[in-house]
C-alpha cells in the first residue's frame, strides 16, 4: 500500500490510495470466503464452494472484484489512516479513481481531522479551588453543633432571630390550582434552615409570637403555593457552657483544647481533600477556556454529544429508569437535556483541544518508550497480550488517537504541576498541600 496525504480548506485532507495486485488479489480471497459461506450452489456445502464456481454463480470475476473492494475498504482506509498519522474526526468520503475492473486499486478519501488550535497564557494560569484553610469561624460553628445536641429551649419574648425555633400553623394554598389547602399545626421552624420556602427566613426576622406571615412561593413544576404562617411560640437554644467536665462527659475527647485541636485537624484534611477532590477538573476547565469556543469542529461536538446521551441511556437502563421518567424527576424538557449535553460536550472538545495545543507548545510529546510502557499498561488492565492491543490499534487506525491519549496525560500532569492555585478570596494555596493524601490519615 501506497498512501500519500495533502491538505484541503476547513480542516480537511485528501488521501490518495494505491494497493498492489498482491493486496487486491488477498482481498479477492477473503471475499471468495465470504460469500462461499452465503450462497447456496447445487452440489456444494456453504463454505466449499470452488473460486472458479462461485464467480460464475453471482455473475463473474467483476462481481466478485467489486464485492472484495466493499468488504475490505474500511481496512484499505485504517491501514491508510496509520500509515498517514491523519487524526480523522468523521466519516470519510471515498471515491475509487481506478482499478475497479482490473490493475492496482485507487482509491481517494476526503475527510475531516482535527484542528491544530494554538494557546496563549497557559503558564500564568491561576485556578480558585475550595479554601483548604479552616477559619476560627468554622470551628467554633462545629463546636457548637456538638453543644446543640444538649441545648436547652427557653420562651422568649422578643423580636425574632436567626437559630430561634417557631412554632407555627402552616396553611399552604395552590394559586390557581384545584388541590386542596395544606394545614400543619404546631409546626416547628428553625429560622435560617429555609425549610419552608424562598424568602421565609428574611421576613420572619423582627416578628414576634402572636404575628402572622404570607409568603409566596414557587413549586417543582411552575406553580405558586401561598404560605400562610401563624406565629404561635417563639424559643431559643441556650448552650451549654463549654467546659473540660462538659467535653469528657459528652463528647469523645477529655479537654476544650483537645477538642478543638482535633477538629480543626480533621477539617483541615477533609477541606484538604475537597480542593484535591476539585483539583483535575477545575485545571481542565481553566485550561479549555483558553481555546475560542468557535474552534469546536462541529463534527468533534456531534460525536461527544451523542456519546454522552448513549452513556446515559445505559446507566439509566441499569437502574431499570427510563428517560421519559428521568426528564419528569430532573424536571428537564427533552431539549433542555440535549443542550445540557451539548454544552458539556463542547467544553470537552476544546479541553481536548487546548491539551493537544500545551503537548506542542510545551515539547511534551511523548517517547516511544512512554507509549509502549502505557500501551502495556492499557493492555494488562483489558486482560490482552500488548502484542495483539498493538495489532489491534494499527489495524484499526488508532495509533494516532493511543499516541494522543499518551501525550494528553503528560500535558494534564505538566499543567497539575505549573499553574497557581488560589481560594476563593484569591490567596495562592501551597501547591504542596495538594500533593498530600489526606486520606491516609484520617476516617471517612
Amino acid at each position: 500500500m501506497r498512501a500519500t496525504v495533502s491538505n484541503l480548506e476547513n480542516n480537511h485532507v485528501k488521501l490518495v490510495v494505491e494497493l498492489d495486485d498482491a493486496e487486491m488479489s488477498d482481498a479477492i480471497d477473503k471475499a471468495a470466503q465470504t460469500l462461499s459461506k452465503q450462497v447456496s450452489v447445487k452440489g456444494f456445502r456453504k463454505g466449499k464452494v470452488p473460486k472458479n464456481v462461485l464467480i460464475a454463480h453471482i455473475g463473474g470475476a467483476d462481481v466478485l472484484r467489486s464485492e472484495a473492494i466493499r468488504e475490505s475498504m474500511p481496512d484499505f482506509y485504517a491501514r491508510a489512516i496509520a500509515d498517514t498519522a491523519v487524526d480523522p474526526i468523521a466519516e470519510p468520503e471515498i471515491t475509487v479513481t481506478g482499478g475497479e475492473v482490473e490493475g492496482p486499486l485507487v482509491f481517494e478519501a476526503d475527510v475531516e481531522v482535527r484542528p491544530e488550535v494554538t494557546i496563549s497564557g497557559h503558564r500564568a494560569l491561576r485556578v480558585t479551588l475550595p479554601s483548604p484553610q479552616v477559619t476560627d469561624t468554622e470551628v467554633e460553628t462545629q463546636i457548637d453543633r456538638f453543644r446543640e445536641t444538649d441545648a436547652t429551649l427557653n420562651d422568649v419574648d422578643r423580636p425574632i432571630v436567626t437559630g430561634d425555633l417557631v412554632t407555627m400553623d402552616v396553611t399552604a394554598t395552590q394559586v390557581a390550582g384545584e388541590a386542596e389547602p395544606l394545614e400543619m399545626s404546631d409546626y416547628m421552624y428553625t429560622v435560617g434552615s429555609g425549610a419552608i420556602t424562598e424568602g421565609v427566613d428574611e421576613l420572619i426576622l423582627g416578628l414576634r409570637a402572636g404575628e402572622n406571615l404570607t409568603v409566596n412561593g414557587s413549586v417543582q413544576g411552575g406553580g405558586v403555593v401561598t404560605y400562610a404562617m401563624k406565629l404561635k411560640q417563639v424559643k431559643e437554644r441556650v448552650l451549654p457552657e463549654l467546659t473540660d467536665e462538659w467535653v469528657a462527659e459528652n463528647t469523645e475527647w477529655q479537654t476544650v483544647a483537645e477538642m478543638r485541636d482535633q477538629l480543626v485537624d480533621q477539617m483541615r484534611r477533609r477541606k484538604v481533600m475537597e480542593a484535591q477532590f476539585a483539583q483535575r477538573d477545575a485545571v481542565l476547565v481553566a485550561l479549555g477556556e483558553l481555546v475560542a469556543e468557535d474552534a469546536a469542529p462541529e463534527a468533534l461536538v456531534a460525536s461527544e454529544t451523542n456519546e454522552r446521551l448513549h452513556d446515559l441511556g445505559h446507566r439509566l437502563a441499569e437502574q431499570k429508569l427510563s428517560l421519559e421518567m428521568f426528564l419528569q424527576v430532573t424536571n428537564q424538557t427533552p431539549d433542555a437535556l440535549l443542550e445540557s449535553l451539548r454544552a458539556d460536550a463542547a467544553r470537552a472538545v476544546r479541553i481536548d483541544l487546548a491539551l493537544r495545543a500545551l503537548v506542542r507548545a510545551e515539547g511534551l510529546e511523548p517517547s516511544d518508550e512512554e507509549i509502549d510502557e502505557e500501551l502495556v499498561k492499557t493492555a494488562e488492565a483489558m486482560s490482552v497480550e500488548p502484542d495483539v492491543l498493538r495489532t489491534n490499534l494499527r489495524d484499526t487506525g488508532r495509533t494516532v488517537a493511543f499516541t494522543a491519549e499518551v501525550a494528553k496525560m503528560k500535558a494534564s500532569r505538566w499543567l497539575t504541576e505549573n499553574v497557581t492555585y488560589v481560594d476563593p478570596e484569591g490567596l495562592v494555596i501551597d501547591p504542596a498541600l495538594l500533593s498530600v493524601d489526606q486520606s491516609l490519615e484520617m476516617d471517612v
